[in-house]
């Protein structure tokens, strides 16, 4: 019997969700070492998306670094932590910020899941953006926070929030075992 051997088609590879990154942040966490904001104040969609790219761009730079120095450990190399720095920041500059991340109108819709869920608020809050030196019909900045129901709502839920807003639909987009 033969098997091929073949990846399966589709999905992501992430060192962690955009749903728990959110709400984390919200939160006032500063989750993979992002910025540590006031979670009554919440922040900017904006800042949430660069703060999320940011931080995927770090973890994903570190599972490299980590890879290249295990390499270098198990063939005898003695690896000190300035080396493993150098070695972190040069995967840090070779990560393609495009490849770490959803693009923003993505991510805004992302976004828009979680306000029809109810799991965050805008805070009324909201700031010039730059574009608006150009053109000032053009949106502020709003600032946007966690809801007493998004704080509630359980990891299950936050890890596919689109599933937990069309329950019936479910992973029905998945393969199936066998097929």
């Amino acid at each position: 019997m033969t098997l091929d051997v073949k990846p399966t088609r589709g999905g992501f590879l992430r060192p962690f969700g955009c749903g728990w990154f959110i709400r984390e942040f919200l939160l006032g966490k500063g989750p993979e070492g992002s910025r540590v904001i006031d979670p009554e104040r919440g922040a900017p969609q904006a800042d949430i998306n660069f703060e999320y790219k940011e931080a995927l761009a770090r973890a994903t730079a570190r599972e490299k670094a980590e890879r290249i120095i295990s390499r270098m450990v198990v063939s005898g190399a003695d690896v000190t932590e300035e080396q493993a720095e150098v070695i972190y920041q040069r995967e840090l500059k070779r990560i393609s910020r495009k490849f770490t991340h959803m693009r923003y109108h993505s991510f805004l819709m992302y976004f828009g899941v979680l306000k029809r869920l109810g799991w965050v608020e805008s805070t009324e809050e909201t700031e010039a953006s730059a574009i608006q030196d150009n053109y000032s019909a053009a949106p502020e900045r709003t600032y946007y926070r966690l809801t007493k129901k998004g704080i509630e709502a359980g990891t299950e839920y936050w890890s596919n929030p689109l599933f937990t807003l069309y329950p019936e639909i479910g992973p029905s987009h998945m393969k199936k075992p066998g097929e």
